[in-house]
Parts: C-alpha cells; sequence; structure tokens
C-alpha cells in the first residue's frame, strides 16, 4: 500500500511547516499555562500540529494505491456420463459398486493441490456435490451440452484439465469433437464400457407419422439390426392389446445384419392408440431390452366434412370434388338437390352450384344453412347473380371474363407460383352485371377482365352473414382451370391450392370458448408436463384473476392435483415428470356466477435410445483426448490420475493481482482521529481557562 498525490510530493513538506507555525504561534507563550504541566502543553500543540498538517495535506488530494494478490488454485472438473448405457454392459456390478467409489476418491485426492468441481451429464449437465448420487438411469446422452456449460461457466478461469468419464455413447446433440474445440484445457477420457460386439438382436428404430385419421391405413417402417447371430432367426409382431395385427420370421444370414420392413396399418379406433413392436429374444443375447418398442399414434376423427349440392351434374363439380378429395383432411359428398334427404348439420362446410336459381330457390337447405352457421361457398354457374347472401337475381346476359388477382388480399396467403397461374387461367363464363357487386364488408379475391379491361367487379368475394363465412364465385367453367394447371405443370398442384385455402379458409371454426387449453398430446418421460391456459371475459378479454385447478388421473385412478401459474395475462402450469402411460386431466376456473372446465388426455412415451447400441465407442473418447493434449485410460488406471496431472507444467496455480485507488479523505478512521484531537484539545484549553 502506498500514497500517492496529484501533486509533487515535495509539498507535503508545507503542510508540515504550516503545522508547525500553526501551533508555535498558538503555544509560544507557556505563561498561559503556568499550572499546567508542561508534557500537556506540549501534548496540546502536537495534536494542533498533527490535525493541521493532516488537514492541509488532505488538500493534496491524496489516493492510497493498493495492491492485493491472489491465489487461484487449478480447477479440475470431473464429468461422469449419466446415461443407462454405462450400466448396460456386463461390469454393471463394477460401474454401480466399487467404479463410484474409485471416482469419489479420485476427487479427495485431488483436492488438496486442485479446485474439484464435479458434474454429471446425460441429456442434461448438473453439478454434484458427491458422485455417490449417480444412479445410470438418464435416457439420453449430449456429450456436446456438457462441452458448451463448461465453456460458459468457465472461460477464463484457470482450468488445469477435464476428466470425462464415459462409453463414448452419444444419440443427441452435435458431435462431440467437434464441439469441444472451444475447450482449451487438457481433457482425460476415462473409457467405460465394453467394444466387444456382443451377440444381440436390435430393434433400432420404428418410423411412423405421429398423427393418423379415423378409417385411413398408415404406414409404419421397422429397422432391425442383429449383431453375431447369423444362422438364427426371430419373429417380428406388431400388436395392439391383446391383438396380433402384424408377424413375420427374419432370418439372420449375416454377422452383422440389418433389415427394413415396411407395413400399413389400419386406424380403426379414435384416440391415442398404442402399439407394441416387439422381436422374440435367444437365449445368447446380451440385453433383452432393445427388442422391444412402444409406439403411440394419435387417431383423429377431425377430417373436415364437405357436401357439394348442384341443381344438375356438372364439370365444375368434379373438378372441385376431385380437388378436395387429394387433401386427405377433408372427405367430400356430393348430391344433386333433389337426392339430397339428410340433415346438413354435420357439415363443416357446403358447397352449392348454380343454387339457388331462377326456378328453385332452395329455401330449405338455405334455411338450414342459416340456423346452424355452416359455412358456404356459393358458385353462381353463370345465369345469376347472388345479392346480400342467398339472394338470387336472374341475368339475361353473361360474359366470357378472366380472373385478376387482388394483391392486398388479407384473408389468407397464396404462393407466388399461383399468383402468376391466376393471370394464365381461360376465361370463365359470368353473368353479366353493369354494377359493383362487391359490398364494403367483403374481401374481394378475384376481380373480372372483360377483354383486356380491368374492372372492379368481384368474380370470388368473401364476406360473414352474421357468424356465417360466405364466398361467392359469379362464374362457371372453374374446371378448365383444372386443365390448364396439368397442361402447363403436369400436375393439379396449383389449383388444388386454390381450392385448397378457399376451402380451408370457410371450413376452420374460430374458437369462441371463454376458457382454452393449450397443450401436446405426448410427451417423452423426461419432458416437463406443461400446459397453457387462457380466460376471457365477456368482451372476449384476457383475463387471470380467477385460479384455475388442474386434477390428473392415471391408468390406476390415482389423482394428481395443481394449480395454475399466474402470467401477465394468462396462466401456465409446469407438473414435472410423470411415468410412462396414459393421463387424463380436467381444468376448471370459476369466473363470477359461471363455471368453465376443460378436459383432455395425454400420453408420457418412454425414450429407449441408449439400449440400442450398447457398443463403447472408445475411438471417439480417444480422439478427444489426443485434440486436447490428454490422455485416455481405463478405470484400473483412475488412481494414475494424481500422477499424470501433477508432472504436467501447465496444470498449475495462478497468481492474480488487483490493484485499487481510494482517495485518502474517504478513510473514515482519519475524520474521527481529527476530531478525536481537537475535541481533547478543545477541553484542555478550556478547562485551564484558555481560548
Amino acid at each position: 500500500m502506498t500514497i500517492i498525490t496529484e501533486y509533487p510530493i515535495w509539498f507535503s513538506f508545507f503542510c508540515i511547516l504550516l503545522g508547525i507555525l500553526y501551533s508555535f504561534i498558538l503555544y509560544r507563550k507557556e505563561n498561559k499555562f503556568n499550572d499546567i504541566n508542561k508534557w500537556f502543553v506540549k501534548l496540546m500543540a502536537f495534536a494542533r500540529f498533527f490535525v493541521i498538517t493532516v488537514l492541509s495535506f488532505l488538500l493534496l488530494s491524496p489516493l492510497i494505491k493498493t495492491i492485493t494478490r491472489q491465489v487461484e488454485k487449478p480447477i479440475i472438473i470431473i464429468a461422469q456420463d449419466n446415461s443407462e448405457s454405462i450400466k448396460a454392459g456386463k461390469d454393471s456390478s463394477f460401474i454401480q459398486k466399487e467404479y463410484k467409489q474409485k471416482i469419489e476418491k479420485l476427487a479427495n485426492d485431488l483436492a488438496d493441490k486442485y479446485d474439484i468441481r464435479k458434474y454429471a451429464f446425460a441429456d442434461k449437465v448438473k453439478e454434484l456435490s458427491n458422485f455417490d448420487s449417480l444412479n445410470f438411469n438418464q435416457k439420453e446422452t449430449d456429450i456436446a451440452s456438457l462441452f458448451e456449460e463448461l465453456e460458459t461457466r468457465y472461460s477464463n478461469r484457470n482450468v488445469g484439465a477435464i476428466i470425462l468419464a464415459s462409453d463414448g455413447l452419444y444419440n443427441k446433440g452435435s458431435h462431440p469433437l467437434y464441439a469441444s474445440e472451444k475447450i482449451k484445457s487438457a481433457i482425460y477420457t476415462v473409457a467405460l464400457g465394453d467394444t466387444t460386439i456382443k451377440k444381440d438382436i436390435v430393434l433400432s428404430k420404428v418410423e411412423h407419422n405421429r398423427l393418423a385419421y379415423l378409417g385411413n391405413q398408415f404406414p409404419i417402417e421397422i429397422i432391425v439390426n442383429a449383431k453375431q447371430l447369423k444362422g438364427k432367426t426371430t419373429i417380428l409382431t406388431v400388436s395392439k392389446g391383446n391383438q396380433n395385427l402384424f408377424s413375420q420370421t427374419i432370418n439372420i444370414n449375416t454377422d452383422i445384419f440389418t433389415i427394413t420392413i415396411p407395413l400399413l396399418l389400419d386406424a380403426k379406433e379414435v384416440g391415442l392408440q398404442h402399439y407394441k413392436v416387439g422381436l422374440s429374444t435367444l437365449s445368447e443375447e446380451v440385453s433383452f431390452t432393445n427388442n422391444y418398442k412402444d409406439i403411440f399414434i394419435d387417431v383423429l376423427d377431425a377430417r373436415q366434412k364437405i357436401v357439394i349440392l348442384s341443381e344438375a351434374p356438372h364439370p365444375d363439380v368434379a373438378a372441385i370434388k376431385q380437388s378436395i378429395e387429394s387433401n386427405q383432411n377433408y372427405e367430400v359428398e356430393s348430391y344433386s338437390w333433389e337426392g339430397l334427404n339428410k340433415s346438413l348439420k354435420k357439415y363443416n362446410l357446403i358447397i352449392m352450384h348454380s343454387l339457388p336459381n331462377s326456378k328453385n330457390n332452395a329455401s330449405k337447405i338455405t334455411q338450414e344453412i342459416i340456423e346452424n352457421n355452416i359455412p358456404v361457398w356459393l358458385i353462381s354457374g353463370g345465369n345469376g347473380v347472388f345479392k346480400n347472401g342467398f339472394s338470387f337475381s336472374q341475368s339475361p346476359k353473361t360474359n366470357e371474363v378472366e380472373a385478376v388477382l387482388e394483391q392486398s388480399f388479407p384473408l389468407f396467403t397464396i404462393s407466388d407460383e399461383l399468383r402468376k397461374a391466376i393471370e394464365d387461367f381461360p376465361a370463365v363464363t359470368s353473368p353479366y352485371n353493369t354494377t359493383q357487386n362487391s359490398s364494403a364488408n367483403s374481401n374481394v379475391l378475384l376481380y373480372q377482365r372483360i377483354g383486356i379491361v380491368d374492372t372492379k367487379t368481384s368474380l370470388m368475394q368473401f364476406y360473414n352473414q352474421g357468424e356465417n363465412k360466405i364466398a361467392v364465385f359469379s362464374g362457371e367453367g372453374i374446371w378448365r382451370w383444372r386443365l390448364q394447371d396439368y397442361a402447363l405443370h403436369t400436375s393439379h398442384k396449383l389449383f388444388d391450392e386454390f381450392i385448397s385455402k378457399t376451402i380451408q379458409y370457410l371450413s376452420v371454426k374460430v374458437d369462441k370458448s371463454f376458457f382454452r387449453l393449450k397443450t401436446k398430446n405426448t410427451f417423452l418421460e423426461n419432458e416437463n408436463i406443461e400446459i397453457e391456459a387462457e380466460l376471457y371475459n365477456e368482451s372476449y378479454e384476457l383475463i387471470n384473476e380467477p385460479e384455475i385447478n388442474l386434477t390428473i388421473v392415471n391408468d390406476a385412478g390415482k389423482k394428481f392435483s395443481f394449480t395454475f401459474t399466474k402470467t401477465i395475462n394468462a396462466y401456465r402450469l409446469n407438473a414435472g415428470n410423470f411415468p410412462i402411460g396414459n393421463y387424463k386431466y380436467q381444468a376448471q376456473v370459476k369466473l363470477a356466477d359461471k363455471v368453465y372446465s376443460q378436459n383432455g388426455s395425454f400420453s408420457v412415451l418412454p425414450i429407449q435410445v441408449e439400449l440400442i447400441n450398447t457398443t463403447a465407442d472408445h475411438q471417439l473418447l480417444y480422439s478427444i483426448a489426443k485434440k486436447h493434449n490428454g490422455e485416455m485410460i481405463y478405470p484400473n488406471e483412475i488412481e494414475s490420475l494424481v500422477d499424470r496431472l501433477s508432472k504436467r507444467e501447465d496444470v498449475k496455480s495462478v497468481s492474480y493481482s488487483e490493484k485499487k485507488l481510494n482517495d485518502l479523505i474517504n478513510l473514515k478512521w482519519i475524520f474521527f482521529m481529527i476530531l478525536v484531537l481537537i475535541t481533547i484539545e478543545w477541553l484542555m484549553r478550556k478547562r485551564n481557562g484558555a481560548y
């Protein structure tokens, strides 16, 4: 610690002179203090000298410069793989007992000389207090995330070395060798597991869609691997409950065997369906766990039901129906209006071609549409004009018109290819109309071009009538568009897009419920169950004052109760992890005098990737160690790491120096010292009659 000033240090000589001069003038006449011992007079004179000298020295703005030195031990990071594959081999007993003691002893032996940090990693990285808490039951391995976490936590720190204990197998994240590039310290790897190719049949992958639709077939692709089992056979089965859906005998004809088996299954029941895929076991196998997989497929009966009603058969009807049928999300039927003898309530969209017209007002059909708020697409058929909903007027004349796209159409987007194609679509026959038939509350998609003149008369427009969505196409001959699309592009892709976008907008129902839940249908076993909720008042404003309670019920009937957490204007719940299985839930909230509830279900799926491959990858561990100037060792050599690290010259303590400058005047003890000296001097002077 040193004292420096903003002025030359020799200025302090004048501070001393000022203190001497002031003290001499004040105490030069000793006859004032004849009754006081001379030592007391000298003591008061010194106090005055000291105070004046210090005060004048503080005027020089002195600073205290302090330099502190701190020694940081080298940090040794021990990171242990905590995934299932670690204990899958023949040495599982050693791993779960003796090995944990060895790694803990290593940490204790290194702790005298180094700063030890302990971590466990699998799908996530977790800091440990000791290695006894390792359970080797994590479902995925992400070695790359370990390196990223260590780089974030220990960047610019004195990390001497990283000890990575793993079998080298990873099934999540990027390649560990490339992910370790930012690590600057040495890496020692402890090679766990067995590199011997063991006899095993593995159901390595089952590819499938997450969703299927009722009544359809859905594909499954099964990949089977076998090692060192040439000449053996196994039986592949796919079952649902007690019902066997598929069976095939597989003959293994090579030591390293792979086969891919595609199959189709029928979606016969609505809901989340549980299928089991399995391979019959052989006594020679090292593990039976990887012979089975569970898959879950959500079967929906959510296809939009569409009906096309027409006065008579027409190529427009056939073109539209074929386009709709190309999308498996829609189920379409077509009837003549005379042949319709069923209710329209079950349909999500009604397409009416040439109905109503001057001869048939189709009043029964239109009345049912209005009463049930069913979206409708009206196609005039070239002989009439629709105004104000289903009101129809006959037009004696027609025009051949081409379509002109409204570039700022807001209801849905269409591709650039379709925008360009619309300009080339052939003309359609449209009723002659000298007025603009697009109302103020409508959105026009297509205008009419007559000859070379672009008009503001709509060819196709959308509007709402109450809660009903209505589209009107004022013409016939749309079938030509489908043929033109195929002639130019050898497909119906663009015409299908036009029809699909129209159908999708009209058929989608707006959710106007006051209480809504948002969550997934399936979760992996290491995922948290997260649910979001929204609550609206009568004005459809988001609110979150009332509490929302949720009850989850498992297959055994056991109930788990939760309360949602309030966010800014909604709700959120993190229910944590749940065991593998199927669950139902019910959420309830009371708003004013009304109780709202929402029900649903979800499934927790197993993760089985850790046991697909149990042959350790020591080559990866060797490459990581070599790249980072370290070594790969085996578990029986783990004690040697103490000597190996002590011999490294780059693993040493680091001394850090820190320089600080503080104003001397900010030291409180100087203030109190001056105050005490002045007070004592003043009291002594007053006591002896001086002033």
